[in-house]
C-alpha cells in the first residue's frame, strides 16, 4: 500500500482510494469468485479445504488492506 508521501505521482491511501482502486476491486472480486466456485463444487477433498483456505486468506489479506488504509 502506497501512501502519497513515498513520491509523486502515487495515490493516497485513504479507504476510499483503495476500495475504490481497480486492483483492490479486481483481486477482491476474484477471491469471491474462488470462494464461491468452491462451495458450488462442493467440499469433497483435502485439495478442496486448501483451495478454500487460500481463497479465504486471500480475501481477509484484501480486507486487512483496507482496514489498516487511513480512514
Amino acid at each position: 500500500m502506497l501512501s502519497t508521501s513515498e513520491g509523486a505521482g502515487r495515490h493516497a491511501t485513504s479507504r476510499t482510494s483503495t476500495m475504490m482502486s481497480f486492483e483492490w476491486l479486481g483481486q477482491t472480486a476474484a477471491s469471491l469468485c474462488w470462494i464461491i466456485s468452491v462451495f458450488v463444487y462442493g467440499l469433497s477433498s483435502t485439495g478442496d479445504w486448501l483451495q478454500l483456505g487460500a481463497a479465504s486468506s486471500w480475501m481477509v489479506a484484501n480486507l486487512a488492506t483496507l482496514v489498516s488504509a487511513k480512514a
